[in-house]
């Protein structure tokens, strides 16, 4: 997988997973692995929400500088 996971990949690839162990598609022996990923995917999609806000607060701390300057 040579692509960059963006965050509407990994919350597609969570849903799934849930999906799967909710109906019980998942067998036993893949079952670790699974919760192992959706453990990673979580881990993921959080540390992309902090970033993206941090980000948002930035700009808006930028945007609300530039207009107490004017």
């Amino acid at each position: 997988m040579g692509q960059t996971l963006t965050y509407e990949d990994a919350y597609k690839e969570l849903a799934e997973i849930a999906g799967e162990i909710e109906t019980e598609a998942v067998s036993v022996d893949v079952l670790a692995q699974k919760v192992k990923r959706a453990s990673e995917l979580i881990s993921f999609c959080q540390t992309k929400l902090k970033s993206t806000e941090a980000e948002v607060n930035k700009i808006i701390a930028q945007m609300e500088n530039t207009g107490t300057k004017q």
